[in-house]
């Protein structure tokens, strides 16, 4: 089970073995009695936002609980079905405010004179619990996005412990026992948070500041609300999956009755590798995944074919991933001859490592250009430290003709990195033509996570060819593609497919 498993206080039938746990969890209660109401507190949300992540260059979406509910049901939002597909690491994220934005600062300054005025009323003499009274009332509420749809029996006993009217009269008779509520709100928490949550959770029992505890609650409970709807993403991922390509696949087609101007790019990206030859019976198949392959040598400046907005991000990365694999591999194989590192695992794998970190922000060549001299500075430093323990040392010549060399990684045309990147792309093709097993790097290769990115890239192509192979096969067999010259009208991407009613 992933991490943010919600199975510990799930329930599936009355009178069930869970459901008499649960009954017994939720039976020691401070003052318990059994009516209803409810509220709402300025201290937190009723209804939490996530940052859903952007899929195609634009802004980042927020999105509430109930959307992603929502969109999980009716596989309506088709950005968010899209990276689920593609995305197997895909997580909503928490809505936060912009670092010192005016929203940022409007935030803080509220949640602050909430707390202070909380701890002021109850502290005086005699408290007053009017606040108090609206958080537990919250409280109740946001336990309606972590405690599990079909767990309707614990969700009914924890609106009849927080019960507004009940703790109204407590107060009236002078009886409120707030810290005993903060001590059976952790107890729910605990038995229906994630196990990742289970030390932050334990740690509130350790607060002494009634106050702090309640803040500390609200912090929880709202990572908790993230861990479940990541959860939902999690459980419902394959149906997505299956019905996400029949969704985009006929709002492709709608698009296609309605823009009849055609996609001139996508049209244009798919001839450049139609072969002169048609008579092989898999020519269409080949030439659709050359024309994938050749994205990762997609020139930055050129638009992006239609059909792939939704991956363009994506797609980018991963080309960015595979420059930087490319050099890595290329360094090791320039250090390999040098013995004491060509001879030794360890010893390749470690360099790979250390050059992988000064290219971590490399996008394109021409940042590679700007820090290939810390390459080299990095790469010297680990060589000659591992010939100094072995108590031996470079010669002004070897190391002047290994300077040069690694120089020249920063030109694609150097004669070793353009040979590591036709490996590295034939490397692409045959992991993503395969169908069962998954080929293991070539030599250079097996020290970088060239089976990862290689696997990435197949997922969004198999994705995309689901999607708009059909389309595909007509482009193929057209005698022509739209010429570049001709103009239509702004081409529909496939982010404004769900905007087609």
């Amino acid at each position: 089970m992933p991490a943010n498993s919600y199975s510990r206080m799930d329930s599936s039938g009355s009178g069930s073995e869970s459901d008499r746990a649960n009954e017994s969890i939720l039976a020691s209660s401070p003052n318990t009695s059994s009516q209803h109401s409810g509220s709402d507190v300025e201290g937190s949300d009723k209804q939490p936002r996530f940052v859903l992540p952007s899929t195609d260059g634009s802004p980042s979406k927020v999105v509430t609980f109930d959307e992603v509910q929502h969109a999980i049901k009716s596989v309506e939002n088709m950005s968010l079905a899209h990276e689920l597909a593609v995305n197997p690491e895909f997580r909503l994220k928490s809505f936060e405010p912009t670092p010192n934005s005016l929203e940022a600062r409007i935030k803080e300054m509220a949640h602050k004179a909430f707390w202070d005025v909380l701890r002021e009323n109850i502290e005086q003499d005699p408290p007053c619990f009017n606040l108090a009274i609206n958080l537990l009332s919250d409280i109740k509420a946001g336990f309606s996005h972590i405690i599990s749809k079909n767990n309707q029996r614990a969700m009914d006993r924890i609106n009849e412990i927080l019960d507004e009217d009940v703790i109204k009269q407590q107060v009236t008779q002078g009886v409120l026992d707030f810290k005993g509520y903060a001590t059976f709100i952790i107890d729910i928490m605990a038995k229906s948070c994630a196990p990742v949550r289970d030390e932050q959770v334990a740690k509130l029992r350790e607060i002494d500041d009634i106050v702090d505890t309640f803040r500390g609650i609200l912090e929880t409970m709202s990572v908790m609300k993230l861990d479940m709807a990541n959860c939902l993403l999690d459980s419902i991922r394959k149906d997505v999956i299956a019905h996400s390509v029949t969704y985009e696949r006929e709002k492709f087609q709608e698009f296609l009755k309605l823009y009849t101007y055609g996609f001139p790019i996508t049209e244009n990206w798919l001839h450049k590798y139609k072969p002169a030859d048609t008579t092989n019976q898999r020519w269409e198949f080949n030439a659709i995944i050359e024309a994938y392959v050749g994205l990762l040598e997609w020139d930055q400046d050129d638009k992006f074919p239609e059909t792939l907005s939704l991956d363009e991000v994506r797609i980018t990365g991963i080309k960015v991933k595979a420059l930087k694999l490319c050099v890595c591999a290329s360094a090791v194989v320039i250090a390999s001859n040098i013995p004491l590192i060509g001879q030794n695992a360890e010893n390749k794998a470690g360099l790979a490592k250390e050059v992988a970190i000064i290219l971590e922000n490399v996008k394109n060549d021409e940042d590679l250009q700007e820090i290939i001299e810390n390459v080299w500075l990095q790469i010297k430093t680990y060589v000659s430290s591992r010939l100094l323990a072995s108590n031996a040392v470079m010669d002004d010549l070897t190391e002047q003709s290994f300077k040069s060399q690694i120089l020249l990684l920063a030109n694609k045309d150097s004669s070793i990195r353009s040979l590591m990147w036709k490996r590295l792309i034939t490397y692409f093709r045959m992991v993503t033509v395969n169908k069962n097993t998954l080929p293991a790097p070539p030599g250079f290769l097996d020290f970088v996570d060239a089976l990862e990115i290689c696997t990435a890239f197949k997922r969004v192509v198999l994705y995309n060819f689901s999607v708009f192979g059909d389309f595909y096969h007509e482009v193929l067999n057209k005698d022509a593609p739209i010429p570049m010259s001709v103009q239509p009208p702004a081409a529909p991407t496939a982010t404004s497919i769900e905007e087609v009613d």
